[in-house]
């Protein structure tokens, strides 16, 4: 096994471009300098191997990994500065306007996009895969009715490894794949299933007749006495929503997914640790809070005073749904989102609910004002996903939920890509700072602790 890991580590390197450049690094102290090979990905900045550093007693220190590349992918290429979006090449507008959220997947696991035969036979194995098993609803009984649906969805999938040992062995192709359809398929029940328990209804078992988007809001929405049609333009644009989250390259949760992975851990815990992290308000949390700060709002003659606490650097208040950390440009998604969001407040006639009349007033602000166009902070995908799903009748706390069911694809296609391609676990470094070697003392001769506060 670790002959092939190091037999692909070397491939997987051979397949960067080593460029002509090389970087010097001279230290203070250090009689030689130390050479740094340069690579270049097919597009992106190079990025500079810095393994040797630990040879000569050094590691380098970058909170946040802000400036650190920690893997190869082919799977996503951001550009920040220019609004760019890809998956395996393929522009995000392209595939919202063009795809749909199974043809996405099928791209980001495989590579290419599927023939019309291959199209049809993928989303028959995960339409035939979206049921669970039935002690997984027992489960549930264990959550308070008032759990938080990401609580209840790190705990139920992280579960699901109990119930398929038979696809377990990572170092096994098929049975990653397996994995990944069973994630795919079963997401969206889970997710139906956490509501359901906090309305205190009944689950809806899938319906194989339905489409991926469909189903969902069919187990969501649905009753047993009373199971409406699902409007095609709602499941359109859920669709869209589960599409342009599909996956969004080295993000906190997909790093997470790959340094579980690096420890031969399961898929299911991976997948389970990456809602953890997507849990985070920093994170996926950000459409929940565009809701939250619409009620803050609370009305349409309240938003001058609200922009102007927003415009002032010493007041704590800030317009959430607006700019983004990685976008220095207007959000591509977001442009896609917009058309999507328009679409279905006409098609359900809400235009004057008291919140969306707020939001599109925000946005008109946004996208005018001198002030938000300078700093560049233009409504992002989450603002238009937080209205749209408002609209639908999605609680503001299943919010993540979704984001999770949309994100499970990116997550599995890069532990697939890591586990594939050889990996060492990771092991980040740090700067200590802490004390130096101390004297132990005996209890009774100890002054007061004075413990640091948490």
């Amino acid at each position: 096994m670790a002959d092939v890991i190091s037999y692909n580590l070397f491939i997987l390197l051979q397949e960067s471009v080593m460029t002509d450049k090389k970087a010097t690094l001279t230290v203070d102290g250090l009689d030689d300098s130390i050479e740094l090979p340069v690579y270049s990905g097919s597009v992106g900045p190079d990025v500079i191997d810095v393994r040797a550093l630990t040879g000569k007693g050094y590691f380098t220190y970058d909170p946040g990994f802000v400036s650190t590349a920690s893997c190869e992918s082919k799977i996503t290429y951001i550009d920040g500065d220019k609004g760019v979006l890809m998956h395996r090449g393929y522009p995000i507008e392209t595939l919202a306007e063009k795809s749909d959220y199974l043809e996405t997947c099928y791209l980001l696991l495989h590579g290419e996009l599927p023939s019309a035969a291959e199209y049809e036979e993928f989303k028959g194995i995960i339409t035939h895969h979206t049921m669970v098993h039935e002690s997984i609803a027992r489960f549930f009984r264990g959550f308070h009715y008032d759990s938080h649906p990401m609580a209840m969805m790190c705990g139920i999938v992280g579960a699901l490894s109990a119930f398929y040992h038979d696809s377990l062995d990572i170092s096994n192709p098929e049975h990653r794949l397996i994995s990944a359809h069973r994630l795919i398929a079963k997401m969206p029940t889970l997710a139906a299933m956490c509501y359901k328990h906090s309305q205190g209804q009944p689950f809806m078992y899938p319906d194989n007749n339905l489409g991926y988007a469909e189903n969902f809001l069919h187990m969501m929405f649905g009753t047993p006495c009373d199971d409406p049609k699902v409007n095609p333009v709602i499941a359109r644009a859920m669709d869209r929503i589960f599409l342009l989250h599909a996956d969004h390259e080295q993000n906190a949760s997909t790093s997470t997914v790959r340094l579980a992975g690096s420890s031969g851990a399961n898929p299911f815990a991976c997948i389970a640790a990456g809602i953890a992290t997507l849990w985070g308000p920093a994170h996926g949390g950000a459409n929940e809070a565009v809701l939250s700060m619409l009620e803050e709002i609370g009305d349409e003659k309240n938003i001058d005073a609200y922009v102007a606490k927003a415009k002032d650097k010493n007041d704590p208040f800030r317009l959430m749904g607006f700019g983004h950390r990685v976008y220095k440009n207007f959000d591509p998604r977001a442009k896609v989102m917009k058309e999507t969001c328009d679409e279905v407040l006409t098609e359900l006639g809400l235009e004057n609910d008291p919140l969306l009349k707020i939001a599109k007033r925000l946005e008109q602000i946004a996208l005018e004002d001198e002030y938000f166009i300078q700093k560049k902070l233009y409504p992002n995908v989450d603002f238009y996903s937080g209205i749209i799903m408002k609209a639908i009748g999605i609680p503001t706390d299943m919010f993540t939920v979704i984001f999770a069911t949309g994100r499970t694809v990116g997550w599995i296609a890069h532990w697939h890509e890591m586990i594939s391609e050889g990996f060492k676990i990771g092991r980040p470094r740090q700067l200590y700072t802490g004390s130096v070697l101390r004297e132990f003392e005996e209890r009774d001769s100890r002054p007061k602790a004075n413990p640091a506060k948490f």
